[in-house]
């Protein structure tokens, strides 16, 4: 009986161990490459909140972050300069830093001298992978075009950015003429209630 508990307690222990990694890879396998991005909640440290899905027709970049990275404190100025230089032809990067180990004063600190959007949240299922630096890129269509874990150099930038960006944006909705009405799709249930 005493073998049973042990044994119990063990698996216990492992699951519990276990758990955040497996349910972070699981979140991040819902974002897929080639799929229509999924939607998420974000919020600046400016206090700015949006959806991600209000950016479509522009290419952007998410980047997970932390100040111990060695290659994230390569990647955050090389995402930044390139930022500066491609964000009248549509880029847009996302930063998010996935640690509390430095105090909000100084990472704000930081944010300041930056040109990129900083996010304090992000609320959807973009979570880094195995690891920091990991990055997200959804073209301008709103789809998944590159996930993987690792940093950036401008060569891979260029390399995948370049492309996306020489892409036309998707055509907007068209609205009703001035005047005109739209009106609801014919659907079962429309249908009945004009009857």
């Amino acid at each position: 009986m005493r073998a049973i508990r042990q044994i119990t307690a063990t698996i216990a222990l492992v699951l519990a161990t276990l758990s955040p990694a497996l349910s972070q890879n699981a979140i991040a396998a819902q974002v897929k490459v080639g799929q229509p991005a999924p939607n998420a909640r974000l919020e600046t440290w400016n206090g700015e909140k949006y959806d991600l899905a209000s950016l479509r027709g522009k290419v952007v970049v998410i980047n997970f972050w932390a100040t111990w990275c060695v290659p994230c404190r390569k990647e955050l100025p090389l995402l930044d300069g390139y930022y500066r230089q491609m964000k009248d032809h549509g880029l847009v990067v996302l930063a998010a830093t996935t640690e509390d180990s430095v105090g909000e004063r100084d990472l704000r600190k930081l944010f300041a001298f930056l040109a990129i959007t900083s996010l304090h949240r992000l609320r959807g299922p973009y979570q880094p992978m195995e690891g920091v630096p990991t990055n997200y890129v959804i073209d301008r269509a709103g789809v998944v075009r590159y996930a993987k874990a690792g940093a950036f150099d401008l060569n891979a930038l260029n390399t995948i950015l370049i492309p996306l960006l020489r892409e036309p944006a998707p055509a907007p909705v068209p609205l009703p003429a001035a005047g005109g009405v739209a009106e609801a799709p014919k659907t079962p249930a429309t249908l009945a209630l004009r009857r």
